[in-house]
């Protein structure tokens, strides 16, 4: 295994920059997720990773090779590096066992260190029943197997997924999270794992770089990034948050709708307009004035929807600002009604804006 290093990497299509200046440590054995919507250059920064694509500046090291630069790019055979896409990409004429071993035939391995390896992979993937059908014959959650399987058997220092978990049903992609991380648990091989879906991310990575417009916006646990998102991108993309626009009074204090609210996080200059982050969950919402006016706000109930487990309410405040809050469900507060939301001033994140 080998750590990932890259340095100021670039990679441009013409005018267009996809891939800015990304500078990203992956640790040996660690699990990292390029996480962001679609066209922030996840993708395409996996593929220079993989040497698909050359970089237009910047470098990427493995362990203590250089395996691309503007001047020089290592091609992908050359790199002990194993990749899943989101077709499988698996042969349809051959057999599951075919499949799995054919990058050790490749290797012009003996026949018996294919049989060993095949029969530990099958064991590990639970797939010793599935060895003689074809990929025709398999589920989607089983021909991921197969290809998660090919892609581990060989050995590789590197392992690259590219949101492998795509095609999958919604069951079938929670069940497989999970025994991507049971397999990385086990191999604790170097993984670089794409995916546009926050589940996918917060379930598998022991890292998260969110990416946006081709940089890395925020990089941390998964707990950091959920509990403590640093820019209004982060807050909204992870978890839904509702972003209130304010002014600062002072270094943790804003003045919002005819209230000044109390947050944490980033530390605010008096006077400065100031972006504070908190999820619709952590809102309180009653019909009646708190004993205490800190951090409360008047709103009007514009929408309320009844989800089972939760009633989701969309709310205006005085100054037009439109918000989110889920409530447990016993409670029904119809539209046009004056309501005072308490914002508790723990869950009220200042952004670097």
């Amino acid at each position: 295994m080998a750590s990932v290093e890259l340095r100021d990497l670039t990679k441009r299509f013409g005018p267009v920059t996809v891939v800015d200046n990304v500078a990203l440590r992956i640790d040996h054995g660690q699990l990292v997720c390029l996480l962001g919507p679609s066209g922030c250059g996840k993708t395409t920064t996996l593929r220079l990773i993989a040497g698909f694509l050359e970089p237009t500046s910047g470098e990427i090291h493995v362990g203590d090779r250089l395996v691309s630069s503007a001047a020089r790019t290592l091609p992908p055979e050359q790199r002990k590096m194993s990749m899943i896409f989101q077709s499988y990409a698996l042969w349809p004429h051959m057999t599951v066992a075919e499949n799995i071993t054919y990058g050790l035939r490749l290797r012009k391995m003996d026949r018996d260190t294919i049989g060993k390896k095949l029969k530990s992979i099958l064991q590990t993937t639970k797939l010793e029943a599935l060895a003689e059908r074809y990929p025709g014959e398999l589920s989607g959650g089983q021909q991921q197997r197969v290809a998660l399987a090919r892609a581990l058997v060989v050995e590789p220092e590197t392992l690259l997924l590219d949101e492998p978990l795509s095609n999958l049903d919604a069951n079938l992609r929670e069940e497989m999270r999970f025994e991507i991380r049971r397999l990385h648990d086990e191999y604790r091989y170097t993984t670089v794992y794409v995916t546009h879906d926050q589940s996918e991310a917060m379930t598998t990575a022991d890292m998260i770089a969110v990416m946006n417009g081709g940089k890395i916006d925020q990089l941390g646990t998964p707990e950091d990034i959920y509990d403590r998102p640093q820019s209004e991108f982060v807050a909204r993309f992870i978890g839904s948050s509702n972003v209130i626009k304010g002014v600062a009074r002072d270094e943790n204090h804003i003045s919002f709708s005819g209230a000044t609210l109390r947050v944490v996080g980033a530390k605010l200059a008096a006077n400065q307009d100031a972006a504070v982050a908190i999820r619709q969950h952590d809102i309180q919402l009653s019909t009646s004035a708190p004993a205490s006016a800190d951090n409360t706000v008047k709103a009007t109930v514009t929408r309320q929807v009844f989800l089972g487990a939760n009633r989701d309410y969309v709310v205006e405040t005085a100054d037009g600002t439109t918000l989110r809050a889920v409530t447990s469900p016993q409670t029904a507060v119809p539209a046009g009604t004056e309501v005072w939301l308490t914002l508790p001033p723990e869950r009220c994140r200042a952004l670097i804006r």
